[in-house]
């Protein structure tokens, strides 16, 4: 016969159910609380006594609330006090930060990162980063773990970054790269940056509530991050989502992956920046020039534009035809492309898109803006917590 949960099992399972929803929702009262999580008023104040005890929590009085009685003890993350850090590898820049509990950022640190970087020799930057924010760290306070977004295909396993096309990444240990140059103690989870975003804004951006969400990041290659059914879609080996090697034009353009006329070849850096005749050119501020020179009437910037525009809408129909999103969020350079070119995108999508699937459909711009890939990043190192808040030293 199957043997129940113990009482232990039960407690951890809702001790880490109440950290949950107090690190997604921030301060919230023991009534709201008993509400929502369906557990009985003693039962709320034995669990918060415990999460205060471990120092994940503190409880106190709200704000003047203008009724009768006494009022419901708040209780907030130790924002402060618990924290991970969080990393963003992306095409030319690396970028580290420090996250509390609760998800607000407390500290950052942004370096230039040359293309062609590896992983060895961008893990101590990255590093060194950590280490100057050390400095500002508060007495007492606790690394739970650390969390790495990365342009390419992530193992989940091992977070090893088997590919990374836009990088030059073959086989990249970057997790262990870095857990070795920091030389602490916990884990380094490792996420694809489109995988975390996603997570991100499904958490506590412009995404919460959603179900069903994609979330397409540019740089010079094109990913997404997919929620399915509250859940987020990583595939087998964790390598879902590599939407820019969709092919949408057989003889098209070769791509840095070895196919030819991948959707990226169509709307990525290289694609925009070749149409607009400025293929010297390259990164997000030389695809920023673009736009302005198409906002101010550039014929033949407008014309890359109008064209990179149509085919993200191309591209971006079989993907609501496949899985039905409730949203779109268009973040790194496909934010830019997106309020560039929201008009043929949209045309596309509503010539291409089956009805049905188009319903209910919204196309939006990330609530987090660029931080979505550091909370996300955080969002990883923290799960350990989360599931059980008591076994975290």
């Amino acid at each position: 016969m199957r043997v129940g949960p113990s009482q232990d099992e039960i407690r951890r399972q809702n001790l880490g159910a109440l950290l949950r929803h107090v690190h997604v929702h921030g301060a919230t009262t023991r009534a709201e609380l008993t509400n929502t999580l369906g557990l009985n008023r003693s039962t709320i104040g034995a669990l918060t006594a415990d999460l205060a005890a471990a120092g994940l929590v503190t409880e106190g009085a709200p704000k003047e609330t203008g009724r009768a009685g006494r009022p419901s003890l708040v209780v907030r993350p130790e924002s402060e006090r618990i924290f991970a850090y969080a990393y963003s590898i992306e095409v030319d820049r690396l970028r580290a930060a420090r996250v509390g509990l609760g998800g607000a950022v407390l500290d950052r640190r942004e370096l230039d990162r040359p293309r062609g970087l590896t992983a060895a020799e961008a893990a101590p930057l990255l590093a060194g980063a950590v280490k100057e924010m050390r400095n500002a760290l508060p007495e007492g306070a606790v690394c739970v773990g650390a969390g790495v977004a990365v342009c390419g295909m992530v193992r989940r396993d091992d977070g090893l970054v088997r590919l990374g096309p836009t990088t030059g990444w073959v086989d990249e240990p970057i997790g262990t790269a870095l857990g070795a140059e920091l030389g602490v103690d916990v884990p380094v989870t490792v996420g694809n940056v489109a995988d975390v975003a996603a997570f991100a804004e499904h958490a506590r951006g412009v995404a919460a509530g959603c179900d069903n969400v994609i979330y397409l990041y540019g740089d010079v290659g094109v990913g997404a991050g997919i929620i399915a059914g509250g859940r987020r879609l990583t595939g087998h080996g964790g390598y879902s989502g590599e939407v820019g090697h969709m092919v949408v034009a057989r003889d098209g353009v070769r791509c840095e992956c070895g196919n030819r006329g991948c959707w990226e070849t169509e709307i990525g850096e290289h694609a925009l920046l070749r149409a607009a005749g400025r293929s010297d050119a390259r990164g997000r501020e030389a695809m920023l020039a673009v736009f302005d020179a198409a906002g101010r009437g550039d014929a033949r910037a407008q014309t890359a534009v109008r064209q990179a525009g149509d085919w993200l809408g191309f591209g971006l129909a079989n993907l609501v035809n496949i899985f039905n999103p409730e949203m779109v969020i268009f973040g790194g350079t496909m934010r830019d492309l997106y309020l560039a070119a929201a008009a043929q995108v949209r045309s596309r999508l509503n010539s291409n898109g089956l009805p049905a699937c188009l319903e209910h459909v919204r196309l939006r711009t990330p609530k987090l803006g660029e931080d979505a890939a550091l909370i996300g990043a955080a969002e990883l190192a923290f799960e350990r917590l989360l599931a059980d808040p008591l076994d975290v030293g």
